[in-house]
C-alpha cells in the first residue's frame, strides 16, 4: 500500500518479522509490506485506477461525445430489478413519453456484474448498428462502495470510453463517484 494512502484508524495487515529484546522484554515489528482491508483496500483500489486512467486520457474532456439535446432512443443498461430502473422509467413518461427505450439487462453489483455491465454496453452499440440509439444511460442506485464496486471496474470504464454512443453514467446519489462517472460522457 502506498503511504499517502493510508491514515489513522484505518484496518491493515502487516507482514514482517517479530524479534524480541528479552533483558526488556520488548517487542518489535519489522514491517515488510502493509495491506490495506475493508474500505480502506477499495478506495485504494479506486485511487490507483483512477490515476492510470486518468495519465491515460480516459477522463479528459477532448476525448468526451456530445450529448444530444433531445434524444429520442435510448439504451440503458441496469437490472430488471432495479429502483433506479422504476425511477428512469417514471421521470420519462413524466417527461418526454414518446422516447424509446432499450433495455440491456445486467446484474449492476456483485459477481460477474462488471463484465455484464461492459457485455451490455457492447449489445446496444451492436443493437444501434441497425436501430440506431442515441445514447446510452447507464444506472443504478445508491450504496456502499462494495455495492457500487462494479462502476469501479476498468473492464466497464474502458467499454464506456470506447463506446461510439455517449454514454450518461447515473450511479448512486449525489455523493457517490464511482470511477465509470469521470468516464462517462
Amino acid at each position: 500500500a502506498q503511504r499517502e494512502l493510508m491514515e489513522d484508524g484505518q484496518r491493515v495487515v502487516l507482514r514482517g518479522d517479530l524479534t524480541v529484546y528479552e533483558p526488556q522484554g520488548k517487542y518489535q515489528l519489522r514491517v515488510q509490506s502493509v495491506d490495506l482491508q475493508g474500505v480502506g483496500e477499495l478506495q485504494a483500489k479506486f485511487e490507483k485506477l483512477k490515476a492510470k486512467l486518468k495519465a491515460e486520457g480516459l477522463f479528459d474532456a477532448e476525448t468526451k461525445l456530445e450529448l444530444p439535446r433531445l434524444p429520442q432512443r435510448i439504451g440503458i443498461v441496469t437490472s430488471l430489478s432495479a429502483a433506479a430502473l422504476r425511477d428512469v422509467v417514471h421521470v420519462i413518461q413524466r417527461r418526454q413519453p414518446a422516447l424509446h427505450m432499450v433495455l440491456a439487462a445486467s446484474r449492476v453489483q456483485g459477481q460477474g456484474s462488471a463484465a455484464e455491465i461492459t457485455t451490455a454496453i457492447g449489445q446496444l452499440n451492436a443493437w444501434s448498428q441497425t436501430e440506431p440509439l442515441d445514447l446510452i444511460l447507464v444506472t443504478r442506485g445508491g450504496g456502499s462502495l462494495e455495492d457500487l464496486w462494479a462502476f469501479n471496474e476498468e473492464t466497464v470504464a474502458r467499454a464506456i470510453h470506447a463506446s461510439a454512443l455517449p454514454v450518461i453514467s447515473a450511479i448512486g446519489h449525489e455523493i457517490d463517484f464511482t470511477i465509470s462517472d469521470f468516464t462517462a460522457d
